[in-house]
């Protein structure tokens, strides 16, 4: 503030103050002594310590605040190279807490969680991952990832019980590699997660895959090294367990803005027998939620994140949504007496699955969709449900604040700014309670790495149909899930938002089991960086 800003300095301009002013210099002119000022020198002394006072709080008051400032921007900083075990907060859900507290100093290393080390795999597939220009199915040119010079990948089908064996060869992907398989129940050490199952593979490296298929369903694989680019730019493909020849698998992914199906823009034809029901494996890639419609025959949701729905039934007003990294499978019949069925998949993007030649009609979007919550009907429950071992809370919401020392809006967990984020501890054989809420102003896509999770209720209302059982749960805006699973995978877990730029951004939780450890570390030599 300069003095000419500052109302203590400037001459007064109340009424009378111009007569005083040239009273003065009349005064003056004529050898006068001025008049002293009100108050005389007493009044001017308190008026100037006054200034002072105020000069000097507002220069502590602007202290404090760069002070504060500066320490939350030093505060917020990542360091380069860290472990996931070392970040935030234990959370032990109200459950036992180690003497040792949140402590895994001298635990069993994740590396040693690995799928079976010997025996002839059923299924053995070589991936090599490229960043370089390749032609979607439908023609058009995209710069971005393939593996085995496609995308998406290879789709990979296996039984329950078969011994799947991937080698994962890195050719000219510059910030390194990593498999995640989503969904599917792996040892620890089998996650592809760079930085806290493995280290990325770098240019030149190959790194192998070795799990058990223990659940039939429809998943699929991405990278999770830097997923969010890789994924978007086209690093992932199918696997389904236990399939039917004659099941069509869907993957849905949207290339440099052009929304795709199996990698073909614009209308797919897919044929399929009149009067047969037909099996559609759809799988949601993208980073938001994808919303689909039916028209030309009655359909049915028969499975969702793998898993069978009980008793569902036909549907023919409703649409569906399928969370980012979630899968849906519809069953739908084309017609007996001629024509196809038409699965839209919004941006351009459909299905047409009929005979040969066979129309189908237009699209049409239902005002409603089908709610999980309600559909089907009540069925047998694997999970005691009858007490907790560990009750936890996750809140998502969103506050200013740095991250990283970048200012921002940034997504919060429970109030806090990554990585000032919760570790959820339990122990082997916990039944668990995780409460989701949230009120960030953003539907998320919650997704638990090694589990699955039986819903249990939405804002309060509780589950009345099929057992709905997620790994790829949405949470909108203003909604709150209370979900339950089983900790009997032991490892390091990511639990976070399958919107990959929010998971960037700091939307990054952890399920730890007491006694593990793991040496990897983010940053290294590795660079390693999952999201």
């Amino acid at each position: 503030m300069t003095a000419l800003d500052d109302p203590a300095e400037q001459v007064p301009t109340s009424a009378g103050g111009d007569n005083h002013a040239l009273s003065t210099a009349v005064d003056d002119a004529a050898g006068t002594p001025p008049a002293p000022a009100p108050g005389g020198a007493e009044a001017a002394g308190r008026r100037s310590w006054v200034r002072h006072l105020t000069r000097w709080g507002a220069i502590g008051l602007s202290l404090v605040l760069v002070g504060t400032l500066g320490y939350l921007w030093f505060d917020s900083r990542v360091p380069s190279t860290y472990s996931v075990i070392d970040m935030g907060y234990a959370d032990y859900g109200g459950g036992a807490v180690p003497l040792a507290g949140h402590q895994h100093a001298g635990g069993v290393s994740v590396s040693t969680l690995t799928g079976p080390a010997t025996g002839t795999p059923a299924v053995a597939v070589t991936l090599t991952a490229r960043k370089e220009s390749f032609t979607l199915a439908s023609g058009e040119r995209v710069d971005g990832y393939t593996l085995n010079h496609a995308s998406p990948g290879p789709e990979i089908r296996a039984r329950v019980g078969d011994l799947v064996q991937v080698d994962l060869v890195n050719e000219s992907v510059p910030d390194g590699v990593a498999l995640h398989w989503h969904g599917v129940r792996v040892p620890n050490a089998e996650d592809g997660v760079a930085g806290v199952t493995q280290d990325a593979v770098p240019v030149g490296g190959r790194h192998t895959y070795r799990f058990v298929a223990q659940d039939a369903g429809t998943y699929w694989y991405h990278s999770h090294q830097v997923s969010h680019e890789q994924v978007k730019g086209g690093l992932f493909g199918a696997l389904v367990v236990d399939p039917s020849p004659a099941d069509l698998v869907l993957p849905v992914h949207t290339y440099d803005g052009r929304r795709t199906v199996q990698g073909a823009s614009g209308e797919r034809r897919l044929p399929a027998p009149a009067g047969v029901p037909a099996r559609l494996r759809l799988i949601n890639t993208d980073n938001g939620p994808l919303r689909l419609s039916v028209t030309g025959a009655p359909y049915r949701v028969v499975a969702v994140d793998g898993h069978d729905l009980h008793g569902p039934t036909d549907i023919s007003d409703r649409g569906v949504v399928i969370a980012a990294g979630g899968r849906v499978d519809l069953s739908v019949t084309p017609p007996a007496g001629g024509g196809a069925v038409r699965v839209d998949l919004g941006a351009g993007s459909s299905v047409v699955v009929g005979p040969a030649g066979a129309s189908a009609p237009a699209a049409v979007t239902p005002a409603a969709v089908v709610d999980l919550l309600s559909y089907g009907t009540r069925g047998p429950v694997d999970l005691d449900l009858s007490h907790f071992d560990r009750d936890f809370t996750l809140s998502i919401g969103r506050s200013p604040g740095f991250l990283d020392g970048r200012p921002g809006l940034w997504w919060t967990m429970n109030g806090h700014l990554y990585p000032d984020v919760p570790m959820f501890m339990v122990r082997t054989g916990d039944i668990v309670k995780m409460t989701i809420s949230n009120d960030s102003g953003e539907v998320h896509p919650m997704h638990l790495h090694g589990h699955v999770a039986l819903v249990l209720s939405r804002n309060g209302v509780p589950s009345s149909g099929s057992p709905w059982w997620t790994d790829s749960l949405d949470v909108d805006d203003g909604e709150s899930y209370v979900i339950a699973f089983k900790a009997d995978n032991p490892g390091i877990w990511l639990d976070h938002c399958h919107n990959l730029p929010h998971a960037t951004d700091g939307m990054i939780a952890h399920l730890a089991y007491e006694g593990y450890t793991t040496p990897y570390v983010i940053g290294g030599k590795a660079d390693n960086a999952p999201e």
